[in-house]
């Protein structure tokens, strides 16, 4: 199977490009921008999430053999844009946000140069990506706030697309989750995997005793083992009397589960079982999460609300074309206004650290930059240079790094789950 890129974008894009090269508009140089006119209902911030997969998808963005069938079987294309495919390699330069920054409204979080050509047919391919894992990062981050320092970890592989879960994995772990079960994951990105046995693991055996003992004696005893498949109070006691008070810890799948966290932390403490700690899960968003910070629950499992963005399964981002041979453009559309003109941004912060506004300014041969207070920064950095990659990008763990701090730098209101203004606002600038 081919592992080009190339066929992952849209009709429309190929359309506009064969018309383009025919009346000779191709060529000229452009600027897509990529942004979101609004954050998705209910959410205070976004945060970035797939930057990397995008660098590494327009990598491998070329046009085969087979994918120039394809198109010319269906006749999706022309003779003149045939040729012009088969030798696409992206020439351009990309900017953006890194992953783990946040972004809010009108954020330029991606600004791609070159000609419209070799721009515009990178939109459904940049968008399809910083779209889910943006959303995911963005649901997984207040997730991660909820749970307030303990562990979650992610499992939804079960219920998303087979490459969505991979992707919904790295996404998780960018926003600060401990580990992720998708072992194809772990594999392409580093991110530590973990896991326990299934209720269909204990229903194989005999008896709930006999699957504890066959799981410790392959797992040993700081094994997780779910105590919930019949009688969650038989299940603990067994838990313990196999694996003895070492017991890693037991996991809490169904029913009132902070009633039964209540519950197993005092059986367990009774049982000499101090220090096995209790994992629940069992469709658990960050509003469960978060009334549950009052129980004694050491980890969270959570599958389908972290792969389907949690109520909101993307980030609305939109690929714009802001400029033209240096001029800006800008889309009047009622409700769906764009401003023209490459852009970049700065983040305000108070003395204490703490994030004020975002000031979005133009960036063409004569404009002004606002003036940088002693706290603020630039939000966007190079990513590509004449269709390479810049060296030295910042790594998945620094990413993780730049998020955690970022949430820190948030007005306390902009963590809020209620619905509200996004926590800092957006401003243009224009002197």
């Amino acid at each position: 199977m081919s592992t080009s890129t190339a066929l992952l974008t849209d009709h429309y894009e190929l359309t506009m490009l064969s018309s383009a090269l025919r009346d000779g508009t191709a060529h000229r140089p452009c600027t897509f921008e990529v942004f979101t006119r609004r954050l998705p209902d209910g959410r205070r911030y976004g945060v970035t999430g797939g930057t990397g997969r995008v660098l590494d998808a327009i990598e491998n963005f070329t046009f085969g053999e087979a994918e120039l069938a394809q198109l010319a079987e269906h006749r999706v294309v022309d003779e003149e844009t045939l040729a012009w495919l088969r030798d696409y390699r992206f020439q351009g330069q990309i900017d953006g946000y890194p992953e783990g920054e946040l972004f809010f409204p009108g954020s330029p979080l991606l600004t791609v140069r070159g000609t419209f050509a070799e721009a515009v047919v990178l939109e459904t391919l940049v968008l399809s990506i910083l779209n889910h894992d943006s959303a995911i990062a963005a649901a997984g981050a207040r997730m991660v706030s909820a749970a307030n320092g303990r562990r979650i970890i992610e499992m939804g592989s079960r219920r998303t697309h087979e490459e969505s879960a991979v992707a919904s994995a790295r996404a998780a772990y960018l926003a600060g989750f401990t580990a992720t079960s998708n072992l194809e994951a772990g594999r392409r990105y580093g991110i530590p995997t973990t896991g326990t046995a299934a209720h269909a693991f204990t229903l194989l055996h005999d008896s709930e005793r006999s699957a504890f003992e066959s799981q410790i004696a392959a797992l040993g005893t700081g094994t997780t083992l779910l105590v919930d498949t019949y009688d969650i109070t038989r299940g603990i006691e067994l838990a313990v009397e196999v694996a003895g008070p070492e017991l890693g810890a037991v996991r809490i799948d169904s029913g009132d589960v902070g009633v039964l966290a209540r519950q197993a932390r005092e059986q367990l403490d009774a049982l000499g079982a101090k220090n096995t700690r209790i994992v629940v899960s069992g469709d658990l968003d960050e509003y469960a999460i978060a009334a549950l910070r009052a129980e004694p629950v050491d980890g969270y499992g959570v599958g389908t609300s972290l792969v389907t963005g949690s109520g909101a399964p993307t980030a609305e981002m939109v690929y714009k074309l802001v400029e033209v041979e240096g001029r800006p453009v800008a889309k009047r559309s009622s409700h769906k206004e764009s401003r023209g003109g490459r852009k970049a941004a700065v983040r305000r912060y108070k003395d204490t650290g703490t994030a004020v506004e975002e000031v979005i300014f133009q960036t063409a041969p004569g404009a002004s930059e606002p003036v940088l207070g002693p706290h603020d920064r630039f939000l966007q950095i190079p990513l590509m240079r004449d269709g390479k990659r810049v060296a030295d990008l910042p790594t998945l763990e620094d990413d993780r790094q730049r998020l955690r701090h970022a949430l820190v730098t948030l007005p306390w209101e902009g963590l809020k789950l209620s619905h509200g203004e996004p926590a800092i606002p957006t401003t243009f600038h224009t002197a």
